[in-house]
């Protein structure tokens, strides 16, 4: 004799296997709706960009600095010299920096937690941070300001960057090394 749970199981299960197979159907977008939406996201993107830049630009000219910028829109200023090796892609880069936000909060420092030590073009940290430190040799000390799409992006690093954050870097390049 079949007990009345093994019924209700026998019955439950297919039901319940069947419902979660069915899946809604999905609209997908025309092309055109995509150009469009793709579209709206680039015009967002320039705005953002646009209104990071006026930012960097006023708080540079609030301190009188005069910062080069690259094509991906890093600002950056080696203002002292070492005569070291040069970074290289592959190598570790060992570092005494201090970050803050543009509004001068302090996020992050090498008195706090120590020097940094990073992986040179194979590190999680901020894209805008590694290209900062391919233009340095040992001994050089400089100051990188990134945007948030060189930085943490839009999230910030949900910790004590929030997001979409410009952030300042002030950086010594200590020692290139093979590990």
């Amino acid at each position: 004799m079949i007990c009345t749970r093994t019924i209700i199981c026998l019955f439950t299960i297919p039901v319940i296997f069947l419902s979660a197979c069915r899946q809604k159907e999905t609209k997908h977008p025309s092309e055109k709706e995509y150009r469009e939406q793709k579209e709206l996201a680039n015009r967002a993107n320039r705005y953002l960009v646009k209104q990071d830049k006026e930012l960097i630009d006023s708080y540079m000219a609030r301190r009188g600095w005069h910062m080069q910028t690259t094509e991906s829109g890093l600002f950056y200023e080696i203002y002292e010299h070492g005569t070291g090796i040069s970074a290289l892609s592959g190598k570790y880069a060992l570092m005494n920096y201090e970050l803050s936000l543009l509004d001068g909060t302090p996020c992050y420092s090498s008195r706090e937690s120590g020097s940094k030590k990073v992986l040179i073009g194979q590190s999680s940290d901020e894209t805008g941070l590694i290209q900062g430190i391919l233009m340095l040799h040992e001994g050089d000390k400089a100051r990188f300001i990134l945007p948030p799409h060189i930085a943490h992006g839009l999230l910030g690093d949900e910790n004590r960057i929030p997001p979409h954050s410009v952030i300042v870097y002030e950086v010594e390049l200590l020692k290139i090394t093979d590990r």
